[in-house]
């Protein structure tokens, strides 16, 4: 049977709750950790760890059709679609077994399952809709993390129009996509579909791509994806998406004109939204004592931490 009684609950299993998890281990607190799918969260599972991954397999075919600039010479360069995919997989699945050793080794007890606050320093863990375990603890720590935001009209399905998980494990590759936002999120995705030869189109509600960069390095990004081949359009959005059997026609509006886009496949990355349901936080309310949450950028310093 395992222990239910604790000096620390971490709900969260990602680059601010398993760090915060590993650290409270090493200076003497009885610590457990609660998480729902994968250890490492969004960040290391389907975030920037396994673009990199595919990033990397992009920069690498790149570099093949560009050898002859380095004095090289690569012929018949091709690529298989599910080999760069699984990649990527493999790499996220070896670091989020890393941070289950890691988790081990510093003798963190991990419990598989939604963990949901049942009182004052109590938490109810379950699993597909079954109890796991009835948890105590001085202190609990939310890191919970966050997943992509959908806009109305815009809802992905999966299969006509994709979140960032849809885009990372893709069977086929699409002949045209339309990439919603350009972000970091949204502009990684756009440079490795154009570097696996797709029709690339961006559409960014603000006046210039990576808005959080400063101008400089926005321009500059700007110039070196259209060169690429993509095409950006800024201070526009979608206004709809008419669904057909297998291509998406997209309502697109921006500097006083209204046109229409035809693709196969459209990448919904218009930023993330907390995972803030079903933790019995509405019981909690104000009387929650011991109750902490992990911010952003705790979830950042906890990443670059457990890499060094």
């Amino acid at each position: 049977m395992a222990e239910t009684a604790f000096d620390l609950i971490v709900v969260g299993g990602g680059p601010g709750g398993y760090v915060a998890a590993i650290r409270a281990a090493q200076l003497g607190v009885k610590t457990a950790v609660v998480e729902r799918e994968h250890l490492g969260g969004i960040c290391l599972n389907w975030g920037c760890i396994p673009t990199k991954a595919l990033l990397r397999s992009a920069e690498v075919g790149h570099l093949l059709r560009h050898a002859d600039a380095y004095g090289f010479t690569a012929k018949d360069v091709s690529f298989d679609l599910k080999k760069v995919v699984k990649r990527s997989r493999d790499v996220a699945g070896q670091l989020s077994r890393g941070v289950g050793h890691l988790l081990k080794k510093n003798k963190v007890t991990v419990f598989d399952g939604q963990g949901r606050l049942a009182g004052t320093g109590k938490l109810k863990v379950e699993k597909d809709g079954k109890p796991v375990a009835d948890l105590t603890a001085k202190s609990i720590i939310l890191a919970t993390g966050a997943r992509a935001r959908s806009l109305p009209g815009l809802e992905p399905d999966g299969k006509l129009v994709w979140t960032y998980k849809e885009a990372m494990v893709p069977e086929t590759l699409p002949k045209s996509l339309l990439v919603v936002g350009s972000g970091a999120i949204g502009i990684e995705f756009a440079s490795f579909y154009r570097d696996l030869g797709v029709a690339v189109t961006v559409v960014e509600v603000l006046d210039r791509v990576l808005p959080v960069e400063d101008e400089e390095i926005s321009a500059f990004a700007r110039k070196s994806f259209e060169k690429q081949g993509i095409k950006i359009h800024t201070a526009a959005t979608v206004k709809g998406l008419k669904r057909g059997r297998d291509k998406v026609t997209a309502q697109i509006e921006g500097g006083g004109k209204s046109f229409e886009v035809s693709i196969e496949r459209v990448i919904l990355a218009v930023g993330i939204v907390g995972n803030v349901e079903n933790l019995g936080l509405e019981e909690a309310g104000g009387r929650a004592r011991g109750l902490r949450w992990v911010s952003r950028a705790r979830f950042l310093w906890g990443l670059c931490w457990c890499l060094l």
